[in-house]
């Protein structure tokens, strides 16, 4: 299935041709800043200020930008260059993390000259560097790739290591109460606010769950 279609909006008789574009927006669970519709309002200020006409929309939500599996939008978008069946010029993205956090930027980059080689430029709209194939652009795209790349790494380990505090602490961190247990929810002053059934998942984050032995009636 192509990327999502978008309504073609009618020019007067006199304006010269645009330019076809697709966007690509990725949101991840990190930030939301990076929501796709934040991202889709950014990149259709920057197609309006330079001339183009956005045709067709793909969209990863709630993608890691890690790995291409599991983004079946970006798959679908890298096959449709691929086949030729894409219909437009340029692919918008807003920046270059959005197009992914790969740990070897040289996957991200990859995937950038797939599209270049079938005629298709990747432009990134909050960026401020042009990609243009020159120098400036070439090294500037391998220390960002780097740094998103170094983003998620450093993230993950935070992560981690805030998991094994709470750990340590006697709080659990998912996963279905053994035998005999039972998941308490627990405020952030660590009073008891209702036992969590099976399928329940706390909704805030400064609630915490322990588990307590399950008494017999």
């Amino acid at each position: 299935m192509a990327g999502r279609e978008l309504p073609s909006r009618k020019e007067p008789a006199n304006s010269p041709p645009k330019r076809r574009a697709a966007e690509y927006v990725r949101m991840s669970t990190d930030h939301q800043k990076y929501s796709t519709e934040n991202q889709s309002d950014a990149i259709r200020k920057y197609a309006e200020e330079r001339g183009f006409e956005l045709v067709r929309s793909y969209a990863d939500a709630g993608k890691s930008g890690l790995r291409i599996e599991g983004r079946e939008a970006l798959q679908q978008l890298i096959q449709d260059v691929q086949d030729g069946t894409a219909d437009f010029e340029v692919i918008l993205v807003y920046d270059v993390s959005r197009w992914g956090r790969f740990q070897d930027a040289d996957e991200s980059a990859y995937y950038e000259y797939i599209c270049r080689r079938a005629n298709k430029q990747v432009e990134y709209c909050a960026e401020q560097f042009e990609n243009d194939g020159g120098p400036v652009a070439t090294i500037v795209k391998s220390v960002k790739r780097a740094m998103a790349g170094e983003y998620s790494r450093d993230l993950s380990n935070k992560v981690f290591i805030g998991q094994c505090r709470l750990i340590e602490r006697g709080f659990r961190q998912g996963g279905a109460a053994g035998f005999g247990l039972r998941r308490v929810l627990l405020d952030e002053r660590g009073e008891v606010k209702a036992e969590l059934k099976r399928g329940e998942h706390k909704s805030l984050q400064t609630d915490r769950v322990i588990l307590v032995a399950r008494t017999r009636r």
